[in-house]
This record gives structure tokens, sequence and C-alpha cells, in this order.
């Protein structure tokens, strides 16, 4: 079996000994008496710049609500989660946190957590109920005016507004959705009110969130809304290029139009995961087939001559030519939505992408990477700063700011340890690219505010900073332990060296600290 810590040579008489390498290892492990921590696990104290925008965020269909209240129609989620046996244990997101009624408490949470800005997103089926501006709803869009006036009025708390996280309006779903192209032209009418509306008093906006996911999980898994799977090798692309044009066409809205008068920034949300790679060749696909996806026509103009190559050879169609001349070039800022999935990108042991065929690579994941409350999610902190870095290097060293990061677990624990380690590692990893490898990071966002619908997997995955209990028809929300620790690093603006005895590591007050408040 050759089990041993050196070789024998049985074919000599002297049976001669030779080291093997494990017996090296384990020496070392004997002289340092256990596993001294590597680059990648010792911590980096110091601080990000003074403007850092610390965030916390959500998304309407997750917590609003209210899914049929004054006036609002159907999206394409509330029709999902209403078929049986797309959504775990039938979980639907007709009351979720119901924050549609609740916007006061969400300011206070956010008070106490002591971000300085929050990003939601508008359910455009509650503003516009058949998507288009032909009928404007305005009690649903009174409460956004609420929530921003309530959120400034906290002289704390600045919103960050993303008009498209994945609940598309049922009816313009009814047309063709994101396949037929008209919805380039409904999409720009639906910002032009937001902007409009809301523009003076907001100036942080997001077009369209993580296009990947809702792609490729939506148009080619069917395991989210709209959940359609029968044609994986080419609607994802059709509907990839038209979230691409909508969001050149309400940048360059914007930009014309709002920008000189409401002086605000927007940009689009990406995601990425980070994926040790056993080869250059599966490096450059995988990435080109994720961020490069969006990222290459939003940077470059066009996409990647490998990404259409790969395909092209490989007989499957996609929507090409030049995608937009300059989308969305220029832009002062580059939101880049590293998600909740960063890094640790498998499901299960060997990933079976509908694309895999498209890009001619798999994944496999690190059983010793630590787990979290969703399958698809690893806790590779590592991972964060390669990805950071990554970015800086492919794509000129945009600003960034990450829209979401964060981890589930599926047991209530206010003593949340997991969420805990989980915020203090990936955020150092995060300070680690900014002060040493030059990554221009201007802001970190947690997610999630608040434990709410997890999409398909309904309520079993909590990823939020406060525990919603769904026992009580209040819907009482309690700040887990991880609210402390996110506050102090909000508060310290990254990691002083614990030794120096700096003001923001002191325990607060009596009666402030935030595992002290219930809403």
């Amino acid at each position: 079996m050759g089990s041993g810590l050196y070789q024998v040579d049985f074919t000599k008489a002297d049976r001669p000994r030779t080291w093997k390498y494990s017996a090296r290892y384990y020496i070392d492990i004997v002289k340092q008496n256990g596993f001294p921590a590597g680059e990648d696990e010792l911590p980096l104290y110091g601080h990000f710049r003074d403007d850092m925008m610390w965030s916390t965020a959500t998304a309407s269909y997750q917590i609003e609500g209210a899914w049929r209240a004054d006036g609002k129609g159907l999206s394409i989620w509330d029709t999902f989660a209403h078929t049986p046996l797309r959504v775990s244990n039938d979980d639907t997101g007709d009351v979720a946190c119901d924050s549609y009624h609740k916007p006061d408490e969400d300011v206070r949470m956010l008070q106490n957590l002591g971000v300085g800005f929050y990003r939601f997103s508008i359910s455009w089926s509650r503003v516009l109920p058949d998507g288009t501006t032909a009928h404007v709803n305005e009690p649903g869009l009174r409460y956004y005016e609420y929530l921003v006036d309530a959120l400034l009025s906290s002289n704390s708390t600045l919103p960050q507004i993303t008009l498209f996280h994945w609940d598309l309006p049922q009816a313009l779903q009814d047309v063709g959705g994101w396949e037929n192209d008209t919805i380039v032209e409904r999409f720009t009418q639906y910002a032009d009110l937001m902007f409009s509306r809301l523009g003076h008093k907001v100036k942080h906006w997001i077009t369209i969130n993580e296009p990947y996911i809702f792609t490729n999980i939506g148009h080619g898994y069917g395991a989210a809304a709209p959940g359609i799977s029968f044609r994986p090798g080419t609607l994802p692309y059709i509907v990839g290029h038209n979230l691409l044009k909508a969001h050149a066409e309400a940048w360059h809205l914007y930009n014309s139009t709002y920008r000189p008068s409401q002086k605000g920034i927007i940009s689009i949300t990406l995601n990425s995961d980070w994926r040790a790679f056993r080869g250059l060749v599966i490096n450059t696909v995988l990435s080109q087939f994720q961020l490069g996806w969006f990222a290459h026509p939003i940077f470059v103009g066009d996409y990647s001559e490998l990404m259409k190559t790969t395909i092209r050879n490989r007989s499957l169609e996609l929507v090409c030519g030049r995608v937009w001349a300059g989308l969305g070039c220029g832009s002062v800022w580059v939101w880049v939505g590293l998600g909740v999935a960063v890094c640790g990108c498998g499901r299960g042991l060997a990933e079976v992408d509908v694309l895999l065929c498209s890009r001619g690579t798999g994944t496999v994941v690190d059983r010793a990477w630590l787990d979290s409350g969703s399958g698809w999610l690893k806790v590779t902190p590592f991972g964060f700063r390669r990805i950071l870095k990554f970015i800086k290097e492919n794509y000129g060293n945009p600003p960034i700011i990450v829209t979401e990061n964060g981890v589930s677990q599926r047991q209530m624990d206010l003593n949340d340890t997991l969420r805990q380690h989980y915020y203090t590692e990936y955020i150092n990893q995060a300070l680690k690219a900014y002060l040493l490898d030059g990554v221009d990071i201007r802001g970190y966002t947690a997610w999630s505010l608040m434990d709410n619908l997890e999409w398909a997997t309904g309520f079993a995955e909590q990823f939020g900073l406060y525990f919603v209990n769904r026992s009580d028809p209040k819907l009482t929300r309690t700040p887990k332990v991880s609210v402390q620790t996110f506050s102090t690093i909000i508060r310290c603006n990254g990691f002083p060296d614990p030794k120096s005895g700096h003001e923001c590591l002191k325990p607060q007050p009596e009666g402030t600290s935030p595992a002290s408040v219930h809403f």
C-alpha cells in the first residue's frame, strides 16, 4: 500500500529507506507543535479610506411582503413561489419580513447597526403594476418615498437603490420578459420614472443586480423565477444581452438627463466566485464566462473573444456582435457585487452547470473549506482578496463598492459565531486588497440586514444580522452578536491593533449595545 513516511526499496537486500515529502511535512508539524497561520490567515491591522461606505442590503421581494397591497401587481417571484414544489417548504414572500408595513423599524435597525448607507431595491410591479408607465401606482411609490425620507431624516443612513433585483412584473414576463427586446425600452421608462421621482434625494443607483445569477439560474437551471430550463444553451445569452442593453440605456439616460442636476452615481452590480484553478486556461475560461460575461462588454464594449470563440466552436447560439458602443464606459463608479457566493463555488462535489458545454470546464469543492447554511457557499476568505485583485488587474482598477457579502446559517442562534468569523475574516481580506494590493475599494455591504426569504430555499437559510421571529405575528427582529462585530469594524473603519487600546474597540455604554435592542 505504501503508507509509510519512508519509502522502502524491497528489491535490494539492505532495504534502503528514502524520505517521502510527507515525512518532512510531519517533522515540520512536530517542530512547530501544530499548524502556524499562513499568510492568508494572519490579520492585517490598519484602516480603510476615510470616506469608506459601510452598508447593509436587502431586496424587495425578500423582505417587503404586502404582495397584493395598495394596487401592487404580480411579479414573476409571486408566480414562482405560488407554484407547488418551486420553493422549499412552499414558502412565499406574501408576508416575508413585512417591511412594507415596518419602514420605521427597518430604519431604527440600520441606525442601531451604525451603517452610513442602506441598499434596498424597488419592486417594479409595486410602482408599475403592469410593468409600463401607462399606470403609476402612487400608493406603492409613496412607500419608497417615505422610506427614503425616513433614511435621510435619520441623519446617518443614505439610500442606495437597486432598480431591478430579479422581481420582474409578471405582465412583462407574459409577453416574453427579458427575452423580448422591447424590455429594454420598458426598463428605461421605469428607470426614468424613478430618477424623476426620487433622484433629487437619492444619489446612489444600481441598475441591475447580478445579471449572471438571474440569467443562469432563472433561464438556464430554472431553479429561480421565471423558472425556464428548456433552452439552457441559448436563452441565458439572449436574456443577458438584453440586460446589458437595458443597463446601458438607463446609464446613459441618467448620465445625460439627470446627473448634471442630481449629481448622483449609477452603475451595475456584478457577482463573481473565486476558484483555486488547476490551470491558467481554466482560470481564464471560468472568469470570462462569469464575471467577464458582463464586465467585458461594460469595460471594453464587446464580449470577450475567448467567450465568443468558445461558444461558436461548440455550435451554440450567442447573440453577439458589438453590444453597445461604449456600453457603460466612463462610468465614474463600477459597483462590483461580489455577493454571497464569493469563492467556494461548488454545488455539491462536482458542479453540473447548464453552461458547462459552453465553457468546457467544471469545478469541484475542497472539502477542507468551512461549510455554511447553503450547500453552494463555502467560507474561503482568501478568495475574496484574490477576486478583488483580479478585477484590478483585468479591468483597470475601477472603484469598487462590494454590494453584497455574507454567510448563511440554518439554526437560529443569536450568538452567530460563524457570521462573526465570516465578517471579520472577509473584511480583513478586503483591507489587505486595499492596503497591500492597491485595489480601489470604496465601500462594503453586508448581506443581509435581516433573515428573509432566501429565494427558492425559502426561510431556511438565514443570512441576516437580525433574527426575524416568524412564530411571532409581529415578526419581532432581534440583533445577533454579529451586529456588534460588524458595528465595531464600522466604528473603527477597519482593524486597529488590539494592543493599541483604540477608543473604537472599547465596549459601548450600557443600554447602547446593539445586542440589547429589540424591534
